[in-house]
């Protein structure tokens, strides 16, 4: 069975398992604004979605992630599902995601009908990384 919810407080050592990047300050902004997801399978915390707004008025998913051994059984897919629902329910008409270049997501996410519509480059010293590819689904 599959639940997916908002996050909570009590999904902070979870959270920070698999999300290294997001500050305490920003997860309890993901908290309060519900900008964050929990997927539980059986019961058990798999995986994880957070968004945010770019531009303040088109949500962006800044990280999908599934636990390693929850992994290639569909959870990204019904995580994604959900938070598209959810934001098409609150008048969206498009989504956005990015993934690095050099990682197989990509082909995950255009079998789910978003398609490559540009690119970050980071070579800041010290946060150089390859390409971060934007990708867009009109909902």
């Amino acid at each position: 069975m599959v639940e997916i919810r908002f996050a909570q407080p009590d999904d902070r050592e979870f959270w920070y398992g698999l999300d290294r990047h997001l500050t305490e300050e920003e997860f309890a902004c993901k908290i309060k604004e519900r900008r964050g997801y929990i997927l539980l399978a059986d019961g058990n915390r798999a995986g994880l979605l957070r968004y945010n707004l770019f531009w303040d008025n088109i949500p962006f998913c800044t990280m999908l992630y599934i636990d390693e051994g929850y992994q290639k059984r569909g959870y990204g897919r019904k995580l994604m599902t959900k938070w598209e629902q959810d934001m098409r329910g609150r008048g969206f008409e498009m989504v956005l995601t990015s993934t690095r270049v050099d990682e197989e997501a990509q082909h995950f996410y255009r079998r789910l009908g978003y398609r490559d519509c540009g690119g970050l480059v980071i070579d800041v010293r010290g946060y150089e990384q390859p390409m971060e590819l934007i990708m867009i689904k009109e909902l």
